[in-house]
């Protein structure tokens, strides 16, 4: 039957597929753009305008209305303030993981239900399914190369039941082909990277405008001073480029690794060689927890998870019997685990939820 869909447009190929796809369907489409940041509108990195313009003219050829709404203030409050917190602390946050939670796939949805919809549709790459209890299912896209289900982990059941990602069951290679065949000036715009409020500048030139920096010594594993950080916000665990030490290297030339941040004395230990222990890890603990069923999940031994996005499934097992917090032990140790990144537990096909890294 058909619905009424307001579909979440950012000016790239891959929203633009999900509306036309949806309007050939018979549906009532509407197009939404979302206005997430406002405080450099105007600059080089700032791309809002260039997509608004994208925006609107993916919508004049497939012949829907576009209606622009501004969630700037919404944005700040629910992801950035949060974002801003995390570094302060000395985390790495995944910003794009709240911002579904909290924009995307919350106030966007509010609105949409305001304006009339029965579902919501977004260009991300995964799938909702139901299980055999009934229950929404959040599942991996066919396209395993660009699946985003680590990046919607946090969405619930009601969440789900509203939405929908038609792009789930394609390679973006067919999305871009029906984009150009159909007259899309998108079709061949080259995906977003990066955070979407930073852009394209330089991450360091950003996060300083808003934190202080705090300068302190850079030791070894062994306690050797080898240098000075500028701010411990400015690193991440398993970092290599940009660390300062470029010049200083061993008798076999191994490069420095970020392996520690010492909050209490404002320290960074940084080790060298991809292989040094300290740089690997064979457990984790995640706190604030989001399980799409709506509670933890039994341990199985098909558990599998992820502590970044790209990397490839761990096998492990899990320890739900703390409240507020879950264990996770890799079959395996696991490079680089960094806090404040998400860890997502998978169940072959599904995603079952997860926390953040402590």
């Amino acid at each position: 039957m058909a619905e009424r869909i307001v579909v979440g447009m950012s000016g790239g190929v891959d929203s633009a597929v999900a509306a036309l796809l949806l309007k050939r369907a018979g549906h009532d489409v509407i197009g939404l753009f979302m206005k997430n940041w406002e405080d450099d509108d105007d600059s080089e990195y700032c791309s809002t305008r260039e997509d608004l313009v994208d925006v609107a003219a993916v919508a004049d050829v497939i012949g829907i209305d576009l209606e622009v709404v501004n969630f700037a203030q919404t944005y700040r409050e629910r992801v950035f303030s949060e974002f801003l917190r995390e570094y302060s602390a000395g985390r790495t946050p995944n910003p794009d993981v709240l911002c579904n939670a909290e924009i995307k796939f919350r106030a966007f949805l509010d609105h949409a239900m305001a304006m009339g919809a029965s579902r919501i549709a977004t260009g991300h790459y995964a799938r909702v399914g139901v299980d055999e209890r009934g229950q929404m299912q959040l599942l991996r896209a066919l396209d395993a190369s660009k699946d985003q289900s680590y990046f919607l982990h946090r969405l619930n059941q009601s969440q789900l039941a509203r939405t929908l990602f038609p792009l789930g069951e394609m390679p973006k290679t067919l999305v871009r082909t029906i984009a150009r065949e159909a007259g899309l000036a998108v079709h061949a715009k080259r995906d977003s990277t990066g955070i979407c409020f930073i852009g394209e500048r330089p991450f360091r030139e950003f996060l300083n405008r808003y934190l202080p920096r705090s300068p302190g010594p850079m030791r070894t594993s062994e306690g050797v001073t080898v240098g000075e950080h500028i701010g411990l916000m400015f690193y991440t665990i398993g970092q290599r480029k940009g660390i300062g030490l470029g010049g200083r290297r061993d008798a076999d030339g191994s490069p420095w690794y970020v392996a520690h941040k010492d909050i209490e004395r404002n320290e960074l230990i940084v080790v060298q060689g991809h292989d040094h222990p300290l740089l690997w890890r064979e457990q984790l603990v995640a706190r604030d927890l989001a399980w799409v069923a709506g509670e933890a999940p039994c341990a199985h031994r098909d558990d599998a998870g992820k502590t970044r996005y790209r990397q490839v499934d761990a096998p492990c097992m899990m320890d739900f019997s703390a409240p507020d917090s879950i264990a996770a032990r890799f079959m395996s140790p696991q490079w680089a685990v960094t806090p404040g990144q998400s860890f997502v537990l998978y169940r072959g096909e599904a995603c079952l939820g997860g926390g953040v890294i402590q």
